[in-house]
Formats: structure tokens, sequence, C-alpha cells
């Protein structure tokens, strides 16, 4: 008798140690920012930052990128000071213009994501599939102007993996500074 109590036991402790490692989180959602405290935002994984000059249709300038990988996607957040609010607004059209390029798609029609847009001169929100390195992904992005400021927030991963749960957390966590 004693041997099949121990049989259960035995069952039921692996049993709770592959639901433990099941409940492992493969997103480690951590309050991140850039390092000027533009913003704050919840990252999925920890943060690497680079700063690139990026041509925004005209003006050339200093974009500072945030951003986190996990399981092949990409979150980030990258900002950028224009020379005035005007150029600002423009600047996020050729953003928009050059991540469909990239991916080589187009937008879903009348894309509103998840998180504040009171503050903003202007907003353009992006879903839109296409391919990257011969995989199809997904391109989930909010571009706005704010002042002489824009920001760029995205995520681009497969479609499977970017999902509405993900699209929310990272989106409505978003707080410019």
């Amino acid at each position: 008798m004693m041997r099949s109590r121990r049989l259960p036991l035995a069952t039921a402790a692996l049993l709770v140690t592959l639901a433990l490692g099941a409940c492992s989180p493969t997103y480690n959602w951590r309050e991140s920012s850039d390092n000027g405290a533009h913003f704050v935002v919840l990252l999925p994984g920890k943060p690497a930052s680079v700063t690139r000059s990026v041509d925004l249709n005209g003006p050339k300038v200093d974009m500072n990128m945030t951003a986190a990988e996990v399981d092949g996607s990409t979150f980030a957040v990258g900002t950028a000071e224009l020379g005035d609010a005007a150029a600002a607004g423009k600047a996020i059209d050729a953003m928009a213009t050059a991540l469909l390029n990239n991916i080589g798609g187009k937008p879903d029609a009348a894309t509103v994501l998840p998180g504040k847009t009171d503050g903003y001169a202007r907003v353009i929100d992006i879903d839109a599939r296409g391919v990257v390195r011969g995989r199809p992904q997904r391109l989930v992005a909010r571009l706005a102007a704010r002042d002489r400021r824009v920001y760029q927030i995205l995520i681009l991963g497969e479609d499977k993996a970017v999902t509405d749960e993900i699209v929310e957390t990272f989106f409505a966590s978003f707080k410019p500074t």
C-alpha cells in the first residue's frame, strides 16, 4: 500500500513542477524609457538603445531608439526632435511610408490602436502585414507628432506572435513625458 501512495505523490509533484514551468512568462514586461526621458513604456524584455541619423523626407535628424526583442518580435520606441512643429507633422508621413516599404505592406483600413492620443498634433496608426527576409510579418505602429517631437512606437513580428493582448499591453502603456 505504501507504494501506491508514493506513486501519486510523485506524479503530483511532477505535475506541479511542469505547471510552474509553464507559467514562466515569455514576456517579462518592465517599465522602460529613453535616456532623455521623453517617454515611459512597458517593454517585454531588457531594452537596448541606439541613436541613428535618419532622413525624414527632408530633414535629417538623430533618432533615439529604445527596443527589446522577444521570440523574434521587436518592440521599439523612437523619438526625434525637428526644427518646428510643422516639420514634425510632415515627418510622420515619411516614417509611415518607410515602415510600410520595409515590409512591402499595406495598412489595414481605419486602424485605431489602444492608448491615449491626447496632446498630439497628429497621429497615424498602422496595422499592416508584409514580408521581411521571406517571412510573413505583422507591423503595428503608432506615429505621433507633439510640438517639435515625433514618436515612433512599433511592434514587428510574426503575425501569430503579435496578439491583440500584446498590442494592448504595449500601446496602452506608452506615455510621452
